[in-house]
């Protein structure tokens, strides 16, 4: 290789283009303060209006893509790049990304949809193809709910755009149904005034609409009667176990009988023993768990984040000196016994002398 050569050539390529060369930084520094003034300006307006901060926050990074990208290509257009071929380039490597891309991509445009139509929030209870939970969390790919028995699971934005979605809690309001079967015999308008008298003891159930109570169905050795009432959305399971038990005990009360098939069944004479291991119950002993502290950083004041952290530490520290207390108490027992020991192996001897 000639390096002369090739030094002359870098001394020629600088000298022919020093004033594009200074154009280029010129541009570069501008545009970098022009791209940051311009989000940091839309962020304030986007934080001030209503938009969804995910909507918000992914428009952000949007715009900020593409204005970057507008000022390489004024960058390359500079220095005599033909913008033609690179653009030619670049629309063939979108289109190959979406193409690999494309289930990401159509989570990410129903996210917009979920997000834009307002379909539900963090904290709504739903009901997905089976699947339910409370909402702990919304992003562009994914949907994450929480269920009452602390499983988390994860849909993806496309599942629910694409399915029946049922918000359980998207009213402040809740219809309660249940239903009792009594005996034929039974006075249909005295059982019905015994359930709605015994729905209308809650204070939780609300007077309007008022409760019904209705024969709903006749079936062989049964008639049924179905109430419906309504409540507070929050009180809802509260209000359905609470109110099956109340007019359970307020049926038996009035002497209403609640029928149920009979059986045949034969009397056993020999005794049966069954094997039992143990001696009873397990005294219980309390597991020790590790308390998990969430922070929720986006509506936290971050002095109560830095107090709570404090806190915690104040804690593990004294945690670790009450241990640190019984080990050397441990220690000091052990100690004190070893010596005891030692006392007593010596009057031995010395009575085995003696003697």
């Amino acid at each position: 290789m000639d390096w002369g050569k090739l030094w002359d050539d870098i001394v020629n390529f600088f000298t022919n283009n020093v004033w594009n060369i200074v154009l280029f930084f010129a541009v570069l520094l501008i545009g970098i303060i022009v791209i940051k003034l311009t989000l940091n300006l839309l962020k304030r307006i986007v934080n001030r209006s209503k938009v969804e901060k995910i909507a918000a926050g992914f428009f952000l990074v949007l715009l900020k893509f593409v204005l970057y990208l507008v000022l390489i290509l004024i960058l390359l257009s500079i220095i005599g790049v033909n913008i033609n071929g690179v653009l030619t380039a670049l629309s063939a490597s979108v289109l190959a990304v979406g193409l690999a891309l494309q289930t990401i991509i159509s989570n990410v445009a129903n996210g917009l949809v979920i997000i834009s139509n307002k379909m539900f929030k963090k904290g709504d209870y739903i009901v997905v193809n089976g699947v339910e939970g409370s909402i702990i969390e919304i992003n562009f790919l994914f949907v994450t709910l929480q269920t009452p028995d602390n499983k988390k699971i994860t849909l993806p934005n496309s599942t629910i755009v694409n399915s029946s979605v049922t918000n359980v809690t998207a009213n402040s309001t809740r219809r309660v149904q249940l239903t009792f079967d009594v005996a034929y015999e039974t006075d249909i308008e005295v059982a019905k005034k015994v359930v709605v008298d015994a729905v209308l003891s809650d204070g939780r159930v609300l007077l309007d609409p008022a409760p019904t109570c209705r024969l709903s169905a006749m079936k062989e050795s049964s008639i049924e009667l179905t109430a419906r009432f309504w409540c507070d959305t929050e009180d809802y399971w509260d209000v359905y176990f609470d109110n099956i038990e109340l007019i359970y005990n307020e049926l038996k009360r009035n002497n209403i009988k609640i029928p149920y098939k009979q059986i045949e069944y034969r009397e056993r004479k020999d005794e049966v023993v069954l094997p039992v291991n143990g001696s009873g119950l397990p005294e219980r002993v309390e597991k020790k768990r590790k308390k998990k502290v969430d922070y929720d950083l986006e509506n936290m004041d971050i002095a109560e984040v830095i107090e709570e952290r404090k806190k915690q530490r104040a804690k593990r520290k004294a945690e670790s000196q009450e241990k640190r207390a019984q080990k050397n108490k441990q220690k000091e027992m052990a100690l004190q016994a070893k010596k005891v020991n030692k006392e007593e192996q010596k009057a031995d001897n010395t009575k085995k002398e003696e003697n």
